[in-house]
């Protein structure tokens, strides 16, 4: 939330879609306080668009049903070491973005200056394949967690740049005063202009 009010003040009145939002935290408040604000979590077996038992509404990274230039800002929080494409992830994002919009996230940089690592992908016919070894992260609609599929390195900025022309800044805050002192604290910051 931190980087959400120091570089877009106006958060409030923006047009804000979240991608699998915790029910705490910025998330809560994103949805308490923005009255523009959708938060979207993806369950594979119901119809996109459509709103979820759950009330969230139903959403695809790779293939959202958003029209074009939607949002002012796109935040995920941990989302985006489990998607399969993260290719076509980053281009639908930036699609949906408005020019002078942006996705603020966080994503866990464990490869650093290593090159972003493959760990599972899905085969010609939809299987998942796991490269490397089966980790799982906590999920907040699915007790048995989200598969990572990718150890990604500082070279995301590169990636996102290649796949969806959107300009990102790692910002690392290391502050105690704020909280905010461990490993893995990386927001980053990519921009449609």
């Amino acid at each position: 939330m931190y980087c959400i009010e120091k570089f877009y003040p106006n958060w409030k009145q923006l047009h804000i879609h979240e991608s699998s939002p915790a029910s705490r935290g910025a998330s809560l408040k994103l949805k308490n306080q923005c009255p523009n604000y959708i938060g979207s979590h993806y369950f594979p077996n119901f119809p996109l668009g459509n709103l979820h038992s759950t009330g969230w509404r139903n959403e695809d990274l790779e293939n959202m049903t958003f029209a074009d230039e939607s949002f002012d800002l796109m935040v995920t929080q941990d989302v985006m070491e489990h998607i399969f494409n993260p290719a076509q992830a980053f281009s639908e994002i930036a699609r949906t973005l408005k020019k002078g919009g942006a996705h603020i996230f966080t994503v866990p940089i464990v490869n650093q200056e290593q090159p972003s690592k493959l760990n599972a992908k899905k085969d010609e016919n939809g299987n998942v394949v796991i490269l490397g070894y089966p980790d799982y992260h906590g999920n907040p609609v699915d007790d048995q967690g989200s598969l990572v599929t990718m150890y990604w390195g500082y070279d995301i900025c590169d990636f996102i740049l290649k796949h969806s022309g959107l300009y990102t800044t790692v910002v690392y805050i290391d502050n105690v005063f704020l909280g905010i002192r461990a490993e893995l604290i990386e927001v980053l910051i990519s921009r449609k202009l």
